[in-house]
């Protein structure tokens, strides 16, 4: 509360430059100036990036049981999964085959990032779809932004805005899998005033398609807007509470010929043998965003906006774990009723808890032919990580909620941008962006192991961009190139730390050349671009999952991501509309050296020196060749809409070795979505949507990993997977009442 006071003590004395004009006659100004936030990170029209779009409107016509990486699955070179098989709990997205942690995302110019892992767990925001006015995924390093660096793309989210007039709705939903869902929001819009007041509050519930991916997700948005003259200030505070069943562990190949539906969390066997399953195998998480953003336009050509952000976190997961030493917990062994116990079953938690602060500020100027922007901004992480035992089958004197372990993660990420885009000509456009970044961070304590983790490591980045926009008519050709560089993650550092190799685990380097062209006719739009993508140092999965279920990673030299991006929309007549992108790569390790676990033998299990294994060229893992989607949209009338569509993903591998065995084979699944509008008194309206996926029942997985070891007197390799099956065809209906 103490920070929130100063943060207002910053900010309201800016009020009284403030104009004193009516709220009403504001109202055309009041978009303008809630989007100036968030321009700087955005591509423009003549911007030369790849980019796509998303407004409310579409948004909104999405399944209300998908998440925001399966509201853009559709879009180019976007290869998305489920742990729980439906859209509800855990999602991951990857472009171009780029995974979360090199996806940048940012809300209302902040990064949404976690700064250790820098993925984002979209299940801790759960329904963000329902509180997004529009989205911007930007493929390759794309423009500066806050946060972590873009290796593959970025995503900006924009939160909602004020809207003129007063408004209500209420949305329910119903699908498959015992899926519910339920959304209430309201808002005042401007009043004569310039207050304004908006809240949407969801809730969603589902037992998920494989056993255990239970979900009961809740989100809350409200924001408090201000609007006077040539003055903005808006107060956002988003809430989400998540808990659902462990899921990450996947299933082996044989269990998912037997039952796809399987799931290995929790399970154990009782005292008669007979197998059980723990009843509280769950994830758990809850988060309060809290954003004060300020605006002000200086004339016509300037405008000035500061972000503050707070995000408070806490965390953690519950596991039934069987047969563990009780000295690997730092525990005596237990003697019960003259019985002396080295081993028991426990119940685990394994928490987090931390503290994000974030403040960003910057300048927006536009007239005639030029177009600039820059800005500063600063965060900063803190972050507990401990583990307690909560319950032990065999105990004397273990104490109650005994903690096993206990680290710190402290992360501070400094920035500042300047990018400008000016009119050389008539059809020139030239682009400039350039960016410096330094980071500090640090580890304190012992891990789960009880190995230190004391690091410290601070990094520096300059990452500049240029290039060029030419239009003709309705064409546009541009090129670009882009330098990005990017720091470990936690877990990445960790394992090196663990391996006696903290010191080597080295930063990445990213060169992205771009080059497109588009068209846009009365009826016809078209985008294509090449891209080539050269990395120094990438870091790539070893196969190998941390227990739970992060990718371990490693360095690589020289690894490369090159290829072509297709996207058209053809609308032939008023009532139909035909849409469809394609995506062919290649993408490749070169001077690969591959290390296996092994073994003497598989009764005894003592290490021996790793295997290697040299490869001159090989298969980025999770990489497809080719991802396209096509899909056809019967318009009958304004009021109702029928979409068809199918998406293809081709084979990946799920490691580095590109062998057979150890890969995703290429799928390809088709849904339906149908919207139909009444309007039923005045400015009322009642939306009826239904939505099938994989209508043709593929089963399918789309998601895997592999830890192989081998053994020196010549038994059979052992191999453990994970797979992710996805559900076959499945519905939801969604009803919507807007008033």
């Amino acid at each position: 509360m103490k920070r929130l006071a100063l943060l207002c003590g910053v900010f309201l004395p800016l009020l009284t430059l403030a104009q004193n004009t009516s709220g009403q006659n504001e109202k055309k100004e009041t978009t303008k100036l809630d989007s100036i936030v968030v321009e700087a990170w955005r591509a423009g029209r003549n911007t030369p990036v790849s980019h796509s779009e998303m407004k409310q409107a579409e948004i909104r016509q999405i399944s209300p049981v998908q998440s925001i990486p399966m509201a853009l699955s559709l879009m180019p070179s976007v290869v998305t999964s489920t742990e729980g098989g439906n859209g509800l709990g855990y999602s991951t997205m990857r472009v171009r085959g780029s995974d979360g942690s090199r996806t940048n995302v940012t809300m209302n110019g902040i990064a949404l990032n976690d700064a250790e892992s820098q993925e984002v767990f979209w299940v801790n925001i759960p329904s963000f779809s329902t509180f997004v006015q529009e989205l911007q995924l930007q493929r390759g390093v794309g423009t500066s932004s806050n946060g972590p660096g873009a290796f593959g793309a970025s995503i900006n989210l924009r939160t909602l805005f004020t809207r003129p007039d007063a408004y209500g709705m209420a949305e329910i939903g119903a699908g498959s899998y015992n899926s519910f869902t339920t959304t209430a929001g309201a808002g005042t819009g401007l009043t004569k005033n310039g207050l304004s007041f908006d809240v949407r509050f969801s809730r969603n519930t589902g037992d998920g398609y494989i056993r255990n991916a239970k979900s009961d997700l809740v989100s809350l948005f409200a924001t408090a807007g201000w609007l006077s003259g040539d003055n903005s200030l808006r107060l956002n505070y988003i809430y989400g509470n998540q808990k659902t069943g462990i899921t990450w562990e996947g299933i082996s190949r044989e269990q998912m010929e037997s039952d796809r539906r399987f799931n290995p969390a929790g399970m154990y066997y009782d005292q008669a043998g007979n197998i059980r399953y723990y009843g509280n195998e769950t994830d758990n998480y809850r988060q309060h965003h809290l954003q004060l953003m300020y605006t002000r336009a200086f004339g016509e050509h300037l405008t000035w906006n500061s972000v503050l952000h707070y995000t408070d976190g806490y965390g953690y997961y519950e596991n039934y774990k069987t047969g563990r030493k009780f000295s690997s917990y730092a525990l005596p062994a237990q003697t019960v009723n003259g019985i002396t116990y080295t081993k028991s079953d426990v119940i685990m938690r394994q928490a987090l808890d931390n503290g994000y602060y974030a403040a960003s500020s910057g300048l927006n100027y536009t007239s005639g032919a030029v177009r600039a922007t820059g800005g500063i901004s600063y965060s900063y992480y803190d972050g507990d990580h401990f583990g307690n035992i909560i319950w032990a089958m065999h105990n004397e004197n273990v104490p109650a909620d005994y903690r096993w372990y206990l680290n710190n993660g402290y992360k501070g990420d400094f920035s500042a941008f300047a990018r400008a885009e000016a009119e050389l000509s008539s059809s020139l456009i030239a682009f400039a962006d350039i960016q410096y970044r330094h980071v500090s961070y640090s580890l304190r304590g012992d891990d789960k192991d009880f190995v230190s983790l004391a690091y410290d490591m601070d990094y520096n980045f300059f990452n500049p961009k240029a290039g060029l926009t030419y239009k003709k008519g309705s064409s546009r050709f541009f090129g670009s190139v882009a330098i990005g560089r990017r720091e470990p993650g936690r877990a990445d550092i960790k394992e090196s730390i663990k391996a006696g190799k903290g010191d080597e685990m080295k930063p990445e380097r990213l060169i992205d050349w771009e080059a497109g062209y588009s068209l846009s006719l009365a009826n016809f739009t078209m985008q294509a671009n090449l891209y080539f993508m050269e990395y120094k140092d990438q870091l790539v999965p070893t196969g190998r999952l941390s227990e739970t279920g992060y990718v371990i990673k490693e360095n690589v030299p020289v690894s490369f991501r090159r290829g072509i991006e297709i996207a058209a929309s053809w609308q032939p007549v008023q009532y139909l509309k035909v849409e469809g992108n394609l995506a062919l790569s290649r993408n490749k390790i070169k001077d690969y050296t591959n290390w296996t676990d092994l073994y003497d033998n598989d009764s005894d299990w003592n290490p021996l020196a790793q295997k290697s294994t040299f490869y001159e060229s090989t298969n980025l893992s999770f990489s497809p060749q080719s991802v396209g989607m096509a899909m056809i949209t019967v318009l009958p009338d304004k009021s109702c809409s029928l979409s068809l569509y199918g998406k293809h993903v081709g084979k990946q591998y799920y490691d580095n070795t590109s062998a057979e065995s150890r890969s995703i084979p290429a799928y390809f699944t088709m849904g339906f979505r149908g919207i139909r509008s009444f309007s039923i008194r005045g400015a009322s309206s009642v939306d009826f949507g239904l939505y099938i996926e994989n209508l043709l029942d593929r089963k399918y997985f789309s998601n895997a990993w592999v830890y192989m070891a081998e053994f020196a007197n010549g038994a059979p390799a052992y191999i453990e997977e994970g797979l992710y099956p996805q559900a076959g065809i499945n519905f939801m209906v969604k009803v919507t009442y807007k008033f």
